[in-house]
């Protein structure tokens, strides 16, 4: 069983903060009146009196969707299915009962979740134990050049997989298998060379020397082949901004429409909304860009009473910790919103030998995970910024306790990657150095959020209240129930450290198809975080001052921190003085 936090109830409800000068004393202390309860906030979901995530689970069962097959053309383009469904959800029946003997799967099984060097060390170790895992125990079958043990594929040839991607008039590939497959088909070769493979066997499979009945045979599997590239489109997108993708995609197209009207319609509204996602994904991305622009613009580096006094700073835009960890929620799920699944595996995928080619579409692969990560950078210094920027102690000692107030809501919400990147930002040393100022601030909950984020036994406590974050996602009530915003620096090193301890090919040749399971079953997990709409109201002027602000560099904000509070050695003069003729130096030569 997962450990259980012992912070369960020691959180108290947040107060609002008022930007008053006068005021005289932070409103955190003991003798503060609670604020009132909120009327229809948390709809029901946990109070923040108490843990929300302090339930141990189980770890979850391996499940994959039933194969299912094709009777009617209605249900090849019905689009019933959102598409970031996790396809890894619960079904009737399951094709493949899944081990916990795969070395990926070791890895999460074993006590806290523990993963990086564990998963490592297991994957290394595994090579004399994988023919007794396969062939000593269960039932062990080949077909061609595909392995299975009790009915789960294990391996295959990579020609067998593109094989038993294709559809045919009486087959079509289960839906976890389309979707493994696609996503980690990468590592062997690009997804334009796996579309062009598909449809050209797809259709070279209905050739029978017969120019009729080819149109015929055609026309029956072309339901299957639109379903195929429908799910395609819909799960990965981003592989179409590919100018051969989309030349590929148009030729299925008019190879359809002399075969069948029905279908050549449902490749037309398929078309229509891939444009429409990658128009939208264009849209994001150069307002990413722009906002960053306005963001580069930096504070003043030596500060005055009066300078200090004409900035604004975050209780002016924003005195609720529970307003502000609401919009921090939005900006999260925007921006996870525009990831693809595909940027965890093409972080490190085989280089395309036809990136600088005059006709592919080049855009960075990773483009969207990268500034989801710069997000989480900005913030954190964001954080450290605001701390050091006043000039009087009371007010950067108030500052601190209304973010670590922005932290636990963060926490109750399940926005965890905005609660660590508040942590981080006030654990940076030129915050952490300011002694007088942390001896001003009532730390209990504090320590608290960093108990549950804290990184030892590879961060066994967060990952016991992301299961329970998952689980109360899973029966939520309402919408905010079904935020879950992992700490997206882990989630990639586990996904890393998965694909970097697992071979992907076997000693026979044979892709490990048992890894390909594991990291799509991850990514799936992300799938469902990501389609959450956020529930709550935005506050644009709150949202605009979050992206837009300018933050300190790390040498600005050390010198902040000198100039808040003075050196205390030797060691620290000769850094601010080293600081200031630097920075100086910067200004002159810009």
């Amino acid at each position: 069983m997962p450990p259980t936090t012992p912070y369960a109830g020691k959180f108290s409800s947040c107060a609002p903060y008022s930007n008053n000068n006068n005021q005289p004393q932070s409103p955190y202390r003991s003798n503060t009146a609670p604020k009132p309860a909120r009327e229809n906030v948390y709809n029901g979901a946990y109070s923040a009196a108490e843990n929300p995530y302090d339930i141990p689970q189980p770890h979850g069962a391996y499940r994959s969707a039933s194969v299912s097959s094709v009777t009617s053309k209605e249900h090849h383009y019905n689009n019933g299915r959102a598409v970031s469904e996790n396809p890894y959800s619960p079904q009737p029946q399951s094709p493949r009962q899944h081990s916990t003997s795969c070395p990926g799967r070791a890895y999460r099984h074993t006590s806290g979740s523990s993963g990086g060097s564990s998963s490592e060390q297991s994957c290394r170790n595994n090579a004399a134990a994988a023919k007794a895992r396969l062939y000593g125990h269960g039932i062990t079958a080949s077909y061609g050049e595909m392995c299975y043990h009790d009915n789960s594929l294990v391996s295959a040839s990579l020609e067998a997989l593109i094989q038993h991607l294709v559809p045919t008039v009486d087959y079509y590939p289960d839906r976890s298998y389309v979707f493994t497959f696609l996503l980690s088909s990468r590592l062997f070769l690009h997804p334009y060379e796996l579309m062009t493979r598909v449809c050209h066997l797809c259709v070279e499979q209905q050739r029978s020397g017969d120019a009729l009945l080819d149109k015929i045979r055609f026309r029956e599997v072309a339901p299957k082949l639109v379903q195929l590239l429908t799910e395609w489109t819909e799960t990965f997108p981003y592989d179409f901004r590919d100018e051969r993708m989309m030349r590929c995609l148009k030729d299925m197209t008019h190879h359809v429409a002399r075969g069948d009207e029905y279908s050549w319609r449902a490749m037309q509204q398929m078309t229509q909304r891939l444009i429409k996602r990658l128009s939208a994904l264009g849209q994001y991305e150069e307002a990413v860009a722009a906002l960053n622009a306005v963001a580069t613009e930096r504070p003043a580096s030596l500060k005055s009473k009066q300078a200090s006094a004409q900035r604004s700073d975050v209780l002016s835009a924003c005195d609720d910790p529970f307003i502000l960890a609401q919009q921090l929620t939005h900006i999260e799920l925007d921006r996870l919103s525009f990831i693809g699944p595909e940027e965890f595996i093409q972080t490190f995928a085989m280089k395309d030998p036809l990136e600088n080619h005059k006709g592919f579409f080049r855009k960075r692969k990773t483009s969207n995970l990268e500034a989801y990560v710069n997000w989480f950078n900005r913030l954190s210094y964001l954080v450290a910024t605001e701390i050091c920027m006043p000039v009087k102690k009371k007010h950067r000692a108030r500052i601190i306790e209304f973010f670590i107030d922005v932290a636990q809501e963060c926490f109750n919400i399940g926005n965890f990657n905005s609660l660590m990147a508040i942590i981080t930002g006030m654990n940076m040393s030129p915050v952490a150095r300011l002694r007088k100022t942390w001896n001003k601030v009532n730390t209990d909950k504090f320590e608290i959020l960093e108990h549950q984020m804290d990184p030892s036994s590879n961060f066994s406590n967060y990952r016991t209240a992301l299961r329970g974050a998952t689980q109360r996602s899973e029966t939520a009530h309402s919408s905010q129930e079904k935020i879950v915003i992992p700490f997206f620096s882990l989630l990639i090193k586990d996904i890393y450290f998965l694909n970097e301890g697992c071979a992907s090919r076997l000693p026979n040749g044979h892709i490990n198809f048992e890894k390909l399971w594991e990291l799509a079953k991850q990514v799936s997990e992300f799938l469902v975080w990501r389609q959450v709409v956020c529930p709550f109201d935005r506050d644009r002027r709150i949202l605009q001052y979050l992206v837009t602000t300018p933050v300190f560099s790390e040498d600005e904000l050390h010198l902040a921190s000198y100039e808040s509070e003075g050196p205390e050695n030797n060691m620290e003069k000769d850094s601010r003085r080293s600081l200031r003729s630097s920075l100086l130096h910067r200004e002159n030569r810009s």
